[in-house]
Formats: C-alpha cells, sequence, structure tokens
C-alpha cells in the first residue's frame, strides 16, 4: 500500500470544509452508525459535526481547532486535517499545514460574483493558499464547493477555476488539480458525477489516491535535534551504561560509523550505534525518529543539535526571514521574543520589518509593523547562534517559531531565507 498520505481542508469560514470531510468519511464507510446517529439534526446528518468535535465549535458551526480524522481506501490510507476558515484561528492553520503531504483549498460559490469572468476571491483563500506556498505543502488541489446552488454551474465553475489559475499563476503556485463538486450532495467527492461542469475528470477521492507523500530531505548532510536523553542499560545498548540520544532525523541519513558534532558545544564524536524508535539496532535511518550511542562520552542535552562533521553548517546570530504573523499584538521593530528551533529556545529581538506582503497585489509593500494574519519580511537578532539552513531548502533547519515572553502564545512562525 502506497505511504499514507496527510493532507488538510483550508479556506475561507463556511466554504464547506467540515462538510467536506464529514462526506468522505461517510462515502468511505469510516462512520459508525451510532456516531452518525448522534450528529442528526430534525432527521438529517449533519456531515459538520463529524469533525467539529468542540461544545463551542457544535454552538456557533465553525471550526476552531484542527480536528484530525482518519480513513482508508483499497489504495491508501488518509489522515485528514480540518482547519479553521476564521481569520483569528490562522495559526491553527499554520500548524497543521505545516507537516501536511497535501492541501484542499475550499472555494464556495455562492459567495462570489460567479458570473463575471474578472471576479474577486475572498481574502482568506488568498491568504490560505499563500500560507500553504510559503510553508512548501507539495501538492495543492482546489475544489469548487457548493455548485449544486448556483443557477449555471458551468459557467461559475469556468469563470472561478479562471481567478484561481490567475492567482495561482501570479503567486506562483503549483496546482496539481481542480475540482468542481457539492460536498454535502457528494458530487464529484467519492465518486465521479457524470459530465458535471463539463469536468470529465477523476473525483476529489481519487486525485487524493495518486498524490505523492512528502519525502525525507535525504540529499542534504546528516542533522538530527535532541529531544531527550536516556541513560539506561538495555540489552539492545551495546554499550552498557552509555547515553542514548533520542531525536527525528531532520535531514540525510544517520549512520553507523558516521563523525558528527554536536551543536552549540562543538565537540566531536562517532555513532556507535544506531536504535529505530522499537530500540532495535539499525545500520541506518533516515527521515524518522531514531535514537544514536556515540563512542565517546559528549555533554548533550535537550536542544542541541547533532550533525555530520562534513556539513557546512554553522551558528548564526542574524537571520533574514519570511514571517507568518499570528499574534493580535502587531510585530514592530524592537520587540523581545522566545525563538524555538528543533527543541532549542533562544531570546530573539526583532531587528527590523522589511515589508509586508499585500495578499490581494502580491506585492511587497514597505512596512513598519506586521498587524495580526499577515505575511512579511522581518531580520531578527539571536541571543545565541543557532544552526539553519533557508526553509526551501529544509523544513526543519529552516523553521523557527516565536512566542511571546509574557502570555506564553505562538505569536508568528519564521521561515528563514
Amino acid at each position: 500500500m502506497t505511504n499514507a498520505l496527510k493532507f488538510i481542508t483550508c479556506g475561507s469560514v463556511d466554504d464547506g470544509k467540515s462538510t467536506l470531510i464529514g462526506r468522505l468519511l461517510v462515502d468511505t464507510k469510516a462512520v459508525l452508525q451510532d456516531h452518525l446517529a448522534g450528529v442528526q439534526r430534525h432527521g438529517e446528518t449533519d456531515l459538520a459535526l463529524l469533525t467539529d468535535g468542540l461544545s463551542a465549535e457544535r454552538e456557533q458551526g465553525i471550526t476552531i481547532d484542527v480536528a484530525y480524522r482518519y480513513f482508508n481506501t483499497e489504495a491508501r490510507k488518509f489522515i485528514i486535517g480540518d482547519a479553521p476558515g476564521h481569520e483569528q484561528y490562522t495559526r491553527n492553520m499554520v500548524t497543521a499545514a505545516s507537516s501536511a503531504d497535501a492541501a484542499v483549498v475550499l472555494v464556495d460559490a455562492t459567495k462570489l460574483d460567479w458570473k463575471n469572468i474578472d471576479l474577486n476571491l475572498l481574502p482568506q483563500t488568498r491568504r490560505h493558499s499563500l500560507l500553504l506556498k510559503l510553508l512548501r505543502v507539495p501538492s495543492v488541489v482546489f475544489a469548487i464547493n457548493k455548485l449544486d446552488a448556483v443557477e449555471n454551474a458551468t459557467l461559475a465553475y469556468q469563470h472561478i477555476r479562471g481567478a484561481l489559475a490567475k492567482f495561482a499563476n501570479d503567486a506562483g503556485i503549483n496546482v496539481k488539480a481542480w475540482v468542481p463538486l457539492s460536498a454535502l450532495k457528494g458530487w464529484n467527492v467519492v465518486e465521479s458525477h457524470a459530465n458535471f461542469c463539463g469536468y470529465t475528470g477523476p473525483s476529489l477521492l481519487q486525485i487524493l489516491e495518486t498524490l505523492p507523500s512528502t519525502p525525507a530531505e535525504a540529499h542534504l548532510p546528516m542533522s538530527m535535534p535532541v529531544q531527550w536523553v536516556e541513560k539506561f542499560h538495555d540489552a539492545n545498548v551495546t554499550h552498557q551504561g552509555r547515553r542514548v540520544f533520542w531525536g527525528r532525523v531532520a535531514n540525510g541519513t544517520l549512520r553507523v560509523g558516521q563523525n558528527v558534532k554536536v551543536f552549540p558545544s562543538g565537540q566531536t564524536a562517532t555513532v556507535s550505534q544506531v536504535l529505530s524508535a522499537t530500540r532495535q539496532s539499525k545500520t541506518n535511518i533516515t527521515g524518522q525518529s531514531a535514537g544514536l550511542v556515540l563512542d565517546r562520552e559528549v555533554d548533550v542535552s535537550r536542544g542541541d543539535w547533532i550533525v555530520a562533521t562534513d556539513s557546512s553548517l554553522e551558528g548564526q546570530r542574524q537571520i533574514d526571514a519570511t514571517v507568518a504573523w499570528m499574534d493580535d499584538e502587531p510585530l514592530v521593530a524592537g520587540r523581545l521574543y522566545w525563538a524555538l528551533h528543533g527543541h532549542r529556545w533562544v531570546k530573539a529581538k526583532v531587528q527590523r520589518v522589511v515589508h509586508r506582503l499585500n495578499i490581494n497585489t502580491l506585492v511587497e509593500e514597505a512596512a513598519a509593523e506586521l498587524p495580526a494574519n499577515s505575511v512579511g519580511h522581518v531580520t531578527l537578532a539571536l541571543q545565541e547562534p543557532l544552526i539553519t539552513l533557508p526553509f526551501d531548502q529544509s523544513k526543519v533547519l529552516g523553521a523557527l517559531i516565536l512566542v511571546d515572553t509574557a502570555s506564553h502564545k505562538t505569536s508568528g512562525a519564521v521561515l528563514v531565507n
């Protein structure tokens, strides 16, 4: 079976994201009868309630937090993240997108001036699509929903697809597919709906079954952030009493006999043993959780990085980055935040705000601050050096989050340029 696909649904509020996931779960028979009976309203199944589990979500009819659901077909296993559409919950969408293999961007045809060939897309559709590009989500599918509720579905699909294609081209978004559908009625969701809107392609589920999973960044030199240090006696650990350093291999391949150095101390050693997550001895591990034993005692703590000695990674105290800002308080020069890189915390000061991206025109505009839910370019000064790579090369080494030092809220997602 092909690797499981982890995908999210996103887009503007009330575009039908939760309903779409509910339809996928019901039509693939992934919902138990008692669960299905529990989401009945006035004798009809409310598909959105299959994912909106919080009481506040059910009361308000909106999605607030990311809800994960699981299902499988004969061809593949799936993990779905239902991301909220409201602007104030953009941070939840960013969290879900950061680890997704694919994204389905829903567009509600009834909210747009679909009779106009030069129609304007909703701001949140544009914002979520841009964030998907920034976060390097490999596969993006645009699903034009609620076409059963417009008087000329074919014309609406043609005009909306044209507007989306122009926006995607201008923004540099690589779109894998476009699908006209009705999540409520199930048209083109699991099964193809005959020649709907002149579309003769595969259904949304059939498209998802063919999308690739995100490959490990194995071409880069090995690097691993240390999450946990363990000292124990175990039959699988050949060096009795020696510590095991656990983490997830971020880049490259961890191998027995590999020469490594520890950041920030700079100490070097050789990997004498590699353990899988189930503590089985391995010769090498790529892109998965692993434990490693070194050939000599080296001072390593949670938050340190273990990297191959043949890498060119050096500590940086200043980074230029793109920031997706999610705090209600605007980002301004001079503010101090905690920055989390891997499992390492350092203080970061905003040296300057370089520009802000206008999501409507896609023009980089001069700015003195970044308000909530905006995207811009900033320069950060770090209290301690970090080893980083551009985010377009490494998702782990190139990503940080900024956390407010007083409220401890996640304030921004930082992508190293």
